[in-house]
């Protein structure tokens, strides 16, 4: 590209799926210099011909070649290896807002542990506790119960004043509990007892009828959540008393070499999981084998998978977060996301939003990510002093991560429009 392409002009279109914001799709001249920020002024501008009605300003993110816009235009084309000499389209979506501070809830030690559900927030720590939190901040209960600390917890179900859940520790137990929410008390009904080594993750089945498990012994285990008597052990074959019944797991999955860090369910009969080991295993529960098998470069600490574009997202031991997608017959790594400064602990798909991520790592930060721009997230979350363990994204705008500066940071975004 030749050493002016800055003030070249460019023939571009402007296109959009978000109809209440279109344009004339006839083509436009612009400098190729030109930044987002001069590009959200001409959208503006040519809005307000098209809309007077329309009375705000509108912050817009730029799509070009299916990337977001971080540069010049002239920077995106000479990167990508793209004329400029054809017009161009670039397709613009109303920007997701920053996310700001909502609360800050303090526990006694470091909190290792989140998942949320409509307006409850579970968290898990150190302490070898389990709390509930609504999502105005206010603590509801403080669960003692487990003898090591508390390292994965997850809502099972809601069936109208009844809340169950579940929390695995690495004192080698899962604890089915059940909350009285009007009440606000708590039981626990099952105590499961499978793994040799402590628990280290847990994930609920969309049908909310099992739960998978994770563990420093290797394995993966797989429990019902039923609160009667199925599946418990006799009370003669208790070595020592238990808080409830004492259950054993249906299935035990033997095949990663290391520590699973993370399992999450892909369908009703499939779960991914993790490990130390460098890999990822996709496994069949009915058939209780390994369905796929992906190597990765270092030790995986974290996965999830979003069933809105059926792809995978991992946190490593290198500071690099990817994209793979399990169904791919060439590159199975698609893309990949650089800009935590030390190991990546956690990563969560937003539950509606099939191209927003969230990530949160040793070097303290918590990142929101969109997979269209791999160079740089869309927000830093800041505030952490101390290394992030956890995050979960709640509803389309809350946005949760614990922390060993002992808090549990809620961040709320206000509500864009639900965009491509």
């Amino acid at each position: 590209m030749a050493a002016d392409a800055g003030e070249a002009q460019l023939q571009v279109r402007f296109i959009t799926k978000q109809e209440q914001y279109a344009v004339s799709d006839s083509p436009y001249a612009i400098q190729s210099n030109i930044q987002s920020s001069e590009l959200n002024t001409l959208i503006n501008a040519l809005l307000k011909e098209t809309n007077p009605t329309l009375g705000k300003v509108v912050e817009f993110d730029y799509l070009i070649c299916g990337e977001l816009l971080v540069s010049t235009v002239a920077e995106h084309l000479q990167e990508k290896g793209l004329s400029t000499e054809e017009t161009l389209e670039i397709e613009y979506l109303e920007r997701f807002p920053a996310p700001s501070p909502q609360d800050c809830l303090m526990h006694d030690d470091w909190v290792s542990a989140v998942h949320t559900h409509g307006n409850w927030i579970l968290s898990g720590s150190y302490d070898n506790s389990v709390h509930i939190w609504n999502t105005k901040g206010q603590h509801k209960l403080a669960i003692p119960g487990h003898t090591s600390p508390v390292k994965a917890v997850s809502w099972v179900s809601f069936s109208g004043d009844q809340a169950v859940f579940v929390s695995g520790s690495h004192d080698q137990s899962t604890m089915l509990w059940v909350w009285n929410v009007s009440g606000n008390s708590v039981d626990c009904v099952v105590t499961c007892r499978g793994h040799d080594k402590g628990v280290e993750c847990l994930s609920v089945s969309a049908d909310a009828n099992r739960f998978a498990t994770g563990s420093w012994d290797n394995n993966v285990c797989f429990w019902s959540t039923s609160l009667s008597d199925e599946d418990n052990i006799p009370v003669k074959k208790k070595s020592k008393p238990e808080q409830g019944k004492t259950r054993q797991p249906l299935t035990t999955l033997k095949g990663h070499r290391e520590a699973v860090s993370a399992v999450q369910w892909m369908d009703h009969n499939t779960v991914v999981s993790s490990g130390w080991d460098h890999l990822l295993k996709i496994w069949d529960c009915e058939l209780g084998g390994i369905k796929q098998e992906i190597v990765g470069n270092k030790a995986f600490f974290d996965v999830d998978w979003s069933p809105l574009n059926n792809s995978l997202i991992t946190a490593s031991a290198d500071r690099h977060l990817r994209l793979y997608d399990p169904r791919s017959t060439d590159s199975i790594v698609k893309t990949t996301y650089t800009s935590h400064t030390g190991w990546v602990q956690s990563v969560r798909w937003s539950k509606t939003r099939d191209t927003m991520f969230l990530s949160a790592g040793y070097d303290g930060q918590v990142k929101l990510w969109e997979t269209r721009s791999p160079k740089t997230p869309l927000y830093d979350l800041s505030g952490h002093e101390d290394k992030v363990l956890c995050c979960d994204w709640s509803n389309p705008s809350l946005l949760i991560s614990g922390s060993c500066d002992n808090t549990l940071r809620v961040f709320k975004a206000k509500h864009a429009t639900a965009g491509s």
